[in-house]
């Protein structure tokens, strides 16, 4: 048993810790810069204890914002005009904002029916819910209900609360509702992902449903169509359907209360106002157009992940007969044809995927991958560096150390093995058996955790831990200790069998040495190998 761990050694460092420990860093500094305290909500002009500062929000959505929306699609780009009128409504509305931010509005190229809102004014709507509102006041009563989630900083106070419930510790994954392409090990995007899939409180909903209606009005927009608005949601709420209920509603749960809150408050505001129902169906109208090409593609994904790949073929062929400009549909066939091995079929269609969207990290992921099998590293290299740069992932990383690795520039490997190492994906494993078979030779100590203290009879104790999925053997530990008049001696010593994968055991020793001088021993591995 011992008295006393004083330290542990090293660790492997993946860019998924680094990442939760920048977090954490911003936070904790945000704290100790003096900004706790009470602070105006600039919606309700309440006092409120804040811990984040602005800075604080406006970082955070502007690093989130862009590996968010890659992360669930990227963005919907087939019709520029949807878009951009999208864009026309938020500005209007964030123009008579009680809180002047860098507001931005996108739509997201994903057909669950959604809306979301990061600090610092940074808002995105799904395509999936364009196509279920039927007047420019309903979207401006989305986007307004979001603006006010910005504006008064409620996913700043719900990642606020998770600091103080966790002891200030952040998850570092958090999974996304209808987040597509889950089957990668995304990186970058945790914090997002947590801030976008926030249940907020009954009393951030009533807020953002009043202020929003206060804010259509003063845009000049009918605030009747958010009531409205809320009225459709409740009876899709009831008849629990499922795209809503794994979208919108995870978030924004409605209710017959929120229904008779607002129509009490309507009553209370100038009637009238613009409802713009022709103006949206005419800016929507390709959009609604094409809408059968996605539920071609969705029910092609849905054979496909039974395996019926002819079916999902014909399905998907149909969906690009409808919509030939969506590069989703391109990219699908790609998958199909690459999971058959057709590998030059697949990179055919990622080919097409990226002529009409070059700015989706998907195709130019997969269009790499198929290069690495093709042994073609330049190729492969840029298309997967291109990706990296839309929206980090292990499974890039993999591969480019793959790359090193096989033209022998192993401190590169090193490098991109250690970034895709730790996280919890095929690729992320693959990466760090590769990352431990090049280093830990040279390195042994970041692999081999080192806790010691004293025993019973005041005899070093020194627990060896192995951290990697491999069985180590050949381990040399080098231990330093004072001896009794207090003067540091250094031995080695060799630790018989090996450390099987994951365990640990504990080496004893003869060493004994005064407990008040506990502090100083120290122990390091110095040599260890992977068993053949």
């Amino acid at each position: 048993m011992y008295l006393n761990y004083l330290r542990t050694r090293s660790r492997i460092v993946s860019d998924c810790r680094m990442t939760r420990g920048i977090i954490m860093l911003i936070m904790f500094f945000s704290i100790a810069l003096g900004m706790i305290g009470c602070s105006t909500n600039p919606v309700t002009g309440k006092k409120e204890l804040i811990l984040v500062s602005e800075e604080w929000e406006l970082n955070v959505g502007k690093q989130q914002y862009s590996p968010s929306r890659q992360s669930q699609g990227g963005d919907y780009i087939s019709d520029p005009q949807v878009q951009e009128y999208v864009k026309q409504v938020g500005q209007r509305l964030a123009a008579v904002s009680d809180r002047k931010l860098p507001y931005e509005f996108n739509v997201i190229n994903s057909s669950v029916p959604n809306a979301w809102a990061l600090p610092g004014g940074k808002i995105a709507i799904n395509r999936g819910l364009l196509t279920e509102l039927q007047s420019e006041s309903e979207l401006a009563a989305v986007l307004g209900h979001e603006i006010v989630h910005a504006a008064a900083k409620h996913g700043a106070k719900g990642m606020q609360r998770g600091m103080l419930l966790q002891g200030g510790v952040i998850a570092a994954t958090i999974a996304t509702q209808g987040r597509q392409y889950s089957n990668l090990a995304q990186m970058g995007v945790s914090m997002g992902a947590q801030l976008i899939n926030t249940k907020y409180g009954r009393d951030a909903e009533r807020e953002s449903d009043m202020a929003g209606i206060t804010y259509m009005s003063r845009a000049g927009y009918d605030p009747q169509g958010a009531v409205d608005l809320q009225r459709t949601f409740v009876k899709l709420a009831e008849d629990r359907r499922q795209d809503f209920l794994s979208g919108l509603f995870s978030s924004h749960p409605p209710s017959a209360e929120r229904v008779q809150n607002n129509i009490e408050y309507l009553a209370l505001l100038p009637k009238g106002g613009e409802v713009g129902k022709e103006r949206y169906q005419r800016k929507m109208a390709h959009l609604m157009e094409t809408k059968p090409a996605y539920d071609a593609y969705k029910e092609a994904k849905k054979a496909f992940a039974e395996g019926d790949s002819a079916k999902a073929v014909r399905l998907a062929e149909k969906a690009i007969s409808i919509e030939p400009q969506e590069g989703h549909f391109h990219s699908f066939l790609g998958d199909i044809a690459q999971k058959n091995n057709r590998l030059e079929t697949a990179q055919r269609h990622y080919d097409r995927a990226i002529s009409l969207n070059d700015n989706f990290f998907y195709y130019h992921l997969q269009r790499g991958l198929i290069s690495e099998e093709f042994n073609d590293n330049i190729d492969a290299k840029h298309f997967l560096e291109r990706s990296l740069k839309l929206l980090p992932t292990s499974n890039a990383y993999n591969a480019l150390g793959n790359i090193s690795r096989s033209e022998r520039e192993f401190d590169n490997a090193k490098r991109y093995y250690a970034k895709a190492a730790g996280h919890k994906s095929p690729a992320g494993e693959e990466a760090l058996a590769s990352l431990v078979e090049l280093d830990l030779p040279s390195n042994p100590g970041k692999y081999i955790r080192t806790r010691y203290g004293l025993g019973q009879n005041t005899a070093v104790k020194v627990q060896l831990a192995n951290t990697t999925p491999r069985d180590v053997t050949g381990i040399v530990i080098a231990i330093q200790y004072p001896d009794s008049q207090g003067k540091l001696k250094q031995i080695k010593r060799k630790v018989s069998g090996r450390l099987l994968a994951g365990k640990s055991k504990v080496l004893e020793t003869e060493i004994k040495i005064d407990p008040r001088f506990v502090s100083r021993v120290k122990a390091a591995v110095v040599r260890a190998r992977l068993t053949d």
